[in-house]
């Protein structure tokens, strides 16, 4: 597995368990640790949303992987 692509996934586990945490106890935890719509905040998020649409490209390669075995 490439850097990136285990960068993006611990990005895209995050953010699930961060919805997860919203969606069950309404506790959102990114911006209990890093305050409310904060700069940082919004960079965190930012890059969930990045990781997730890169994510989106393991679909296809998951596909030319088992069409060359």
């Amino acid at each position: 597995m490439r850097a990136l692509d285990a960068t993006a996934l611990v990005l895209v586990v995050i953010g699930a368990i961060n919805w997860g945490l919203i969606g069950f106890f309404s506790f959102d935890l990114v911006a209990a640790l890093f305050g409310n719509m904060t700069a940082f905040t919004r960079v965190i998020y930012a890059l969930v949303g990045i990781a997730g649409i890169y994510a989106l490209s393991f679909f296809g390669r998951d596909r030319e992987v088992r069409e060359a075995k």
